[in-house]
């Protein structure tokens, strides 16, 4: 490959940014989520990479089904924080072309929200509990989704592990890359269920820190949204998650009954 090819190849992400900051529009639809002419099949699956590696297991070489896309692709919106859905440089940002964007994902501080809240160039209290409220139903919107796909893949990695022993002539390789993706998998789900949780306190942080600095009747409608999101966070509590913000240990996928 000639000099000149490498740098086009480099070059594309930055050439992406420009058009769409010079565009004057955002790269993301609904929910947080890329528009699909700016995507690609395998957009996020940098997702699984990284949670994996957070882990310290191995990462597997093997394609992903597209169930297995599609659960990247869903726990995007829910690990990406609320204040950044709107980013001008999200086609970066999404591929996860930079590392510095991956390890904001993992901070645990529930008063960064509040923070960002706080930094918006509004005038209206009712503006900060309007974004507010639409960032925890755009989370309740996105949890069902997620979590339907989630149980789809842990009950077909289940069968995996059953089909692993019945396969005489599996090579080592194929071994190690199928349990490495069943390892993946968990993490991802691991990460979204982490993410919920994380969200859920910062979300809480910042309306009653609001309801004390600007009080408003709408405080009791986000109070309502909030209680929804945590219980749907805490009925979803599919695999044992490892405490990502420390030194996590591999996750263990839950039986049916969660135990």
């Amino acid at each position: 490959m000639s000099p000149s090819s490498r740098r086009c190849e480099c070059a594309w992400p930055i050439a992406a940014l420009l058009g769409v900051a010079l565009a004057g529009c955002s790269s993301v639809g609904d929910f947080g989520r890329l528009k699909p002419s700016l995507g690609s099949d395998d957009i996020h699956a940098w997702v699984g990479q990284e949670a994996t590696a957070r882990a310290g297991a191995p990462i597997s070489a093997a394609h992903l089904t597209e169930d297995e896309r599609t659960l990247r692709d869903l726990a995007f919106p829910l690990i990406e924080p609320p204040y950044d859905r709107q980013r001008w440089d999200a086609v970066v940002y999404e591929y996860g072309l930079d590392r510095k964007f991956r390890r904001e994902l993992w901070i645990d501080d529930p008063t960064v929200y509040y923070a960002h809240l706080q930094k918006a160039i509004v005038r209206s209290t009712a503006v900060r509990y309007s974004r507010l409220s639409d960032d925890i139903r755009d989370d309740i919107v996105g949890i069902d989704p997620f979590f339907a796909v989630a149980r789809r893949v842990i009950d077909l990695d289940r069968r995996r592990q059953a089909s692993m022993h019945a396969v005489a002539d599996l090579s080592p390789a194929e071994a190690l890359d199928a349990q490495a993706r069943i390892g993946e998998n968990a993490l991802v789900i691991a990460w979204v269920q982490h993410a919920l949780v994380e969200r859920c306190a910062s979300y809480r942080f910042a309306l009653e820190h609001l309801a004390v600095v600007e009080p408003d009747a709408a405080a009791a409608d986000v109070d309502r949204a909030l209680t929804q999101l945590q219980q749907k966070t805490a009925a979803n509590n599919l695999v044992v998650a490892p405490h990502f913000a420390g030194q996590p240990e591999p996750a263990v996928a839950l039986s049916a009954s969660g135990e």
